[in-house]
């Protein structure tokens, strides 16, 4: 199948208002394989704020960077990326184009506290805040948020990578919109199993 026809066979299930933004990522591996689980899981934007300074600033730098594309297998060439400078500046544009935002941590954060699996994230446009692999999400980001999410774990070390917790987060969070999409307004998916041929 050529690119062009996969892209038209996936395009109803990509979600188009879930964005997954990056607080200060400082590895470029764990940075390649959150893309990766971005791509995979049909989420078109990532935001990047602050990070590691070799990290690129623009869409054009990220499709671009060998690095970067050898890593995450290539998902870097196909999506958005958007980088901030600061986490204000990134809580700014997201309220201005109504988004909610939700933050990802193993502990309680002094906001709402969701279990992953509890929680519901069919709002029309959200973005799900991701920290960064040292610190953790930051205390401005907490403070934007509707509520903070965490993954349900049983273990003694009570943290996952970066690329781990986004294939996780992403992963239920996709399939439960994709399934809202199916019950509520199935007519958005009504053409999705044909496969275009030339």
């Amino acid at each position: 199948m050529t690119i062009r026809n996969r892209i038209r066979q996936i395009k109803p299930f990509r979600s188009r208002y879930l964005i997954c933004v990056l607080e200060n990522p400082m590895r470029n591996f764990n940075l390649a394989s959150a893309f990766r689980n971005i791509s995979a899981f049909g989420i078109e934007k990532v935001y990047i704020v602050g990070g590691y300074p070799a990290i690129p600033k623009t869409f054009e730098e990220s499709r671009q960077n060998k690095t970067l594309q050898k890593d995450s297998g290539g998902a870097s060439k196909w999506i958005f990326m958007k980088h901030f400078a600061t986490t204000s500046e990134c809580i700014q544009h997201l309220r201005k184009n109504l988004y909610v935002s939700v933050v990802t941590s193993p502990h309680v954060k002094g906001k709402k506290n969701m279990n992953l699996y509890e929680g519901d994230f069919t709002q029309k446009r959200l973005a799900v805040w991701f920290g960064s692999e040292g610190k953790g999400i930051s205390e401005e980001a907490v403070e934007c948020a509707e509520c903070c999410v965490h993954i349900p774990m049983s273990g003694i070390v009570e943290s996952l990578n970066l690329g781990t917790s986004t294939g996780v987060v992403l992963s239920y969070i996709a399939y439960q919109r994709l399934n809202f999409i199916k019950e509520k307004k199935p007519w958005l998916l009504k053409n999705a199993k044909k496969v275009v041929t030339d």
